[in-house]
């Protein structure tokens, strides 16, 4: 039985997509990429009581365990120093696009049909390039966070299955993503979760001190944006786990 848990939740982490951080559009960060880190609601609804013949529910909220835990903090951290060179980048393109559009927009009823056209072109290009590049940008990123849940995971997920088997708990059912997205409708946190159990005794086994406080945040960099004149609103990054 022991080992049956533990395929499931090595099963979490090959499949994990990280959209509970693209829900919160926080604009803590710059340029981020789709993915991310997002603390999910504790309110959001779901259903953990158990059967009329005792069965035991528990429940864990996987991502905030992976990354509220201090080697998750202190990888996740350290992954964003690593992507800000690349985030500016792209921050420097949009903003490079953004002016070649607004350009446009003021000087087009003073322009003949060449400087038009040669101006729209400009854009065009320069959209493409930008489009291609921050797409391979939230790609590696996602990759990157992926590397990061599985790898801590590997190492958590005994700990759940000895805590919840120490704690009579016959079913574990994850609360990332709030209903309807997840199946859980209900579940009371004092009674059932575990989570925050299994981030402290994770903190414990892996020895790794809880990283300082981060410092003022960077602004985000905007999302691709399509046509000649529209612009979309910035792009999400994973948001530091709570404390």
């Amino acid at each position: 039985m022991k080992s049956k848990y533990l395929r499931v939740l090595l099963a979490i982490a090959v499949t994990f997509t990280f959209s509970a951080w693209a829900q919160t559009g926080s604009a803590a960060t710059p340029s981020g990429p789709t993915v991310a880190p997002a603390n999910p609601a504790p309110s959001a609804p779901a259903t953990t009581t158990g059967s009329s013949a005792g069965t035991k529910v528990g429940t864990i909220n996987i991502t905030e365990a992976i990354f509220g835990s201090n080697e998750g903090r202190r990888d996740l951290e350290a992954w964003q120093k690593k992507i800000d060179p690349k985030q500016n980048e792209l921050k420097s393109q949009n903003d490079e696009l953004e002016g070649l559009k607004k350009q446009l927009s003021t000087t087009q009823d003073k322009l003949n049909e060449d400087a038009i056209a040669t101006l729209k072109k400009q854009i065009e290009t320069k959209q493409k390039s930008f489009d291609r590049a921050y797409q391979d940008f939230q790609e590696e990123a996602g990759n990157q966070q992926q590397e990061i849940a599985t790898r801590i995971l590997q190492k958590m997920a005994p700990m759940i299955v000895k805590y919840s088997q120490e704690n009579g708990f016959a079913m574990v059912v994850d609360t990332s993503k709030p209903w309807p997205q997840s199946a859980v409708l209900w579940w009371d946190p004092e009674k059932v979760d575990m989570t925050k159990a299994i981030v402290d005794a994770y903190n414990v086994q892996s020895g790794v001190p809880a990283p300082p406080a981060a410092g003022a945040a960077k602004p985000a960099a905007p999302k691709p944006s399509s046509g000649a004149g529209a612009t979309k609103p910035a792009a999400p990054k994973p948001t530091t786990p709570p404390q």
